[in-house]
C-alpha cells in the first residue's frame, strides 16, 4: 500500500505531502488546479519519462518521494530477488530527484537504482490508469495482455516455459537458415577457407613481430644519418680532439687544481670538474663503441623490408594487429569445420528444430486452450461489470484467431467485441464504443482484474471522462467495490464519485507574491461536504445544494457498508 506522497519543486507544486490510507482516496479541484501534475509526479517517481521543464522555475531540483508498506511475503521475496533493499518493517521508499539541468537520480531505500529496476520493482506495487489509457483498448495487442493478466495465476509457469522454448526455436531457426549453400558454393568456400588458413599458418607470425621489424627497419634505413650524427657528437666531446669539450674540461680542472691550495672552499668545485671529466671520458668511449658496432649487411635490410611488407599485406586482409589475425584464423578454422561437417550439422539442426517446434507448438496449443476457455468467463465478468456501470443491454465476446507464426507469447491473436444496443451483432470496440464508453469499459476490465490482481494500489486519473448522472453513480460504486480489496487513488470532477472517498484531498492553485503555486489539502468531513457542494452547484452554494451534498455523502456511506 502507498502510505505517503511527497512532492517538492515539481511544476506548480512548491511542496505537498499526502498521507494516504486504505480504501478510496479522492482528489478534486478546479480545472487547471494541477491535479494531473500530482499524477505526473508519481509517474516520474515510478521511473516514467520526465522533462527538466518539470523542475519549478527558480529551483535547483525537483523531488518526488513515495513511501510503500509491503507486508506481503511474496512481494518481499520478489523484491529481494531483484536485489531491492527492504526495511525490517517492510517499508520501501522510492525517490527521484531531477536537477534543473535534466539529470535525475532514482533511489530505492536510499540505494541509487536504474530506472528499469525502479519500474520493475514498483510494478509489483502500483498501477496507474492514465487519462488516455482507455484508448489502448483500440489496439488488439492490449486485449491479449488483458486476457493473459486475467489468467496469469494459471499460466505463469507455462508462459515462462513457452518463452524459453520460443527463444530456443528462434535460435535454431536462425541457424537452420544458414544451411542454404549448394554443393558447388560450399566447395568454393571450403577451398577459400583452406587457402586463408594455410597462408596465415605458413606466415608463422609472432606476437610483436611487426613492431620489432618496423623499429629495426627504421634503424637500418637511417644508419648513415645516425653514424654521421654520432661522429659529430664524438668529435665534440672526445678528449683527443683539440678544443673539444673534454679538452676544455681538462684545462679547467688543471687550472682549478693550481688555486685550491690557496682556498680550500674551491675543493668541491674541483671535485665536480673531475666528475665531469670522467663522465665525458665514459661518453666518448660509448660513442666510439657505438660507431664501431654500427654496421649492417644491406641484404639484411632487404630481408627486413620484405618481411615487413609481407606482414603488412596480411594485416590489410586479416586484421590490423597480431591478435586480430589470430582471431580471424580461429574463425576460419571453425567455419571450415562447419563446412566439412555441413551435411551432418544440417541434419542435426533440422532435427532439433523440428523437436523444438513440436514442443513450442504443444505449449502454444495448451496456452491457447486455456485462453479460449477462460475468455468465456472473462467476457461474462466484463459484461456483468458493464451492466453495473449502466450499460443496460450489452453483449461482450472475444474473437480468438491463430496467427501464422509463433511468437514469444504464443500464436493467439484476440480481440474484444461488443454490442451496446439490442439486436446488433458484436463488433470491434473501435467501431462501436465512444470515448466515454471506452473509459467505462476499461474500468469494468480493471474491476474484473481486481479480483485476481495482487497489485495493492490502483490510480485512476479522470476515469469519469464523458459520463454523468446515473452512470457516474455506477462508476462510483464500482470504484468503491475495487477499494474493498485495493487502495484506490482517483482524480475526479464528479460529486457522485468524490462522495465515495475514504479520504478526500483538495488540490488548489493560488498566487502569492506574484508566484503561482498548487497546494494539496486533506479535507475533514465538513470540508469534504463543502467540496461536494461546489462540485454539484458550482458558484451557487445554496442550502439546497449543501443539503444535497450531505445526502450524497450519507448515501455513499450506506453503499460502502452494504
Amino acid at each position: 500500500m502507498l502510505l505517503s506522497i511527497h512532492v517538492k519543486n515539481f511544476a506548480l507544486i512548491d511542496e505537498a505531502e499526502l498521507e494516504l490510507g486504505q480504501g478510496v482516496q479522492i482528489l478534486t479541484g478546479e480545472t487547471g488546479a494541477g491535479k494531473s501534475i500530482l499524477i505526473d509526479a508519481v509517474t516520474a517517481a515510478l521511473g516514467g519519462k520526465v522533462s527538466r521543464d518539470m523542475v519549478r522555475r527558480g529551483a535547483d531540483y525537483a523531488l518526488v518521494e513515495l513511501v510503500f508498506d509491503v507486508p506481503e511475503e511474496d512481494k518481499q521475496r520478489a523484491l529481494q530477488e531483484m536485489d531491492v533493499p527492504l526495511e525490517d518493517d517492510g517499508m520501501l521508499i522510492v525517490s527521484r530527484r531531477i536537477s534543473a539541468e535534466g539529470r535525475s537520480i532514482c533511489k530505492l531505500n536510499g540505494m541509487t537504482t536504474p530506472l528499469a529496476m525502479v519500474r520493475q520493482a514498483t510494478g509489483l506495487l502500483i498501477d496507474i490508469h492514465g487519462q488516455h489509457e482507455h484508448q489502448s483498448l483500440l489496439y488488439k495487442a492490449k486485449h491479449l495482455e488483458i486476457l493473459d493478466e486475467y489468467i496469469r495465476s494459471q499460466t505463469l509457469q507455462l508462459r515462462r516455459e513457452l518463452e524459453r522454448s520460443y527463444d530456443q526455436y528462434s535460435s535454431l531457426k536462425r541457424e537452420a537458415s544458414h544451411f542454404d549453400l549448394d554443393e558447388e558454393a560450399r566447395r568454393r568456400e571450403m577451398d577459400f577457407c583452406r587457402y586463408e588458413i594455410q597462408e596465415l599458418e605458413n606466415a608463422r607470425l609472432q606476437p610483436g613481430e611487426e613492431e620489432e621489424l618496423a623499429a629495426r627497419y627504421r634503424l637500418m634505413a637511417n644508419a648513415r644519418k645516425i653514424v654521421e650524427g654520432i661522429n659529430r657528437v664524438y668529435q665534440a666531446v672526445d678528449s683527443g680532439v683539440s678544443d673539444s669539450a673534454a679538452d676544455r674540461i681538462g684545462v679547467a680542472a688543471r687550472e682549478m687544481s693550481q688555486v685550491t691550495e690557496y682556498d680550500e672552499s674551491l675543493l668541491d668545485m674541483q671535485e665536480q670538474l673531475y666528475q665531469i671529466d670522467g663522465m665525458l671520458s665514459d661518453l666518448s668511449r660509448q660513442l666510439s663503441d657505438y660507431i664501431e658496432e654500427m654496421s649492417f649487411d644491406p641484404s639484411e635490410l632487404r630481408q627486413v623490408e620484405q618481411r615487413l611488407d609481407f606482414i603488412r599485406g596480411l594485416q590489410s586482409k586479416y586484421g590490423a594487429t597480431y591478435e586480430d589475425m589470430m582471431d580471424y584464423l580461429e574463425k576460419k578454422r571453425a567455419r571450415l569445420e562447419e563446412l566439412e561437417q555441413y551435411d551432418q550439422r544440417k541434419i542435426r539442426v533440422q532435427r532439433e528444430l523440428e523437436e523444438a517446434e513440436e514442443e513450442l507448438g504443444s505449449q502454444c496449443e495448451e496456452l491457447s486452450m486455456i485462453r479460449r476457455t477462460e475468455a468465456l468467463k472473462l467476457v461474462e465478468s466484463i459484461r456483468t461489470a458493464l451492466i453495473d456501470l449502466n450499460f443496460l443491454d450489452v453483449q461482450v465476446a472475444m474473437d480468438c484467431r491463430r496467427l501464422p507464426e509463433y511468437h514469444k507469447n504464443g500464436y493467439d491473436e484476440v480481440e474484444f467485441l461488443i454490442s451496446t444496443n439490442p439486436g446488433e451483432e458484436c463488433r470491434p470496440l473501435g467501431q462501436v464504443a465512444s470515448g466515454g464508453e471506452l473509459s467505462r469499459i476499461m474500468l469494468a476490465i480493471k474491476s474484473v482484474l481486481a479480483d485476481t490482481d495482487d497489485i495493492p494500489t490502483l490510480i485512476f486519473d479522470e476515469i469519469d471522462t464523458g459520463i454523468s448522472g446515473r452512470t457516474a453513480q455506477k462508476v462510483a460504486e464500482k470504484l468503491s467495490y475495487i477499494g474493498r480489496a485495493h487502495q484506490v487513488l482517483c482524480i475526479t470532477h464528479l460529486a457522485q464519485i468524490a462522495a465515495m472517498a475514504d479520504r478526500h484531498f483538495l488540490i488548489e492553485k493560488g498566487v502569492s507574491q506574484g508566484k503561482t503555486s498548487t497546494g494539496v489539502y486533506q479535507l475533514d468531513e465538513d470540508a469534504a461536504i463543502d467540496e461536494l457542494a461546489r462540485l454539484t452547484g458550482g458558484a451557487h452554494m445554496t442550502d439546497t445544494v449543501y443539503q444535497h451534498a450531505k445526502e450524497m455523502k450519507e448515501l455513499a456511506k450506506r453503499t460502502k457498508n452494504e
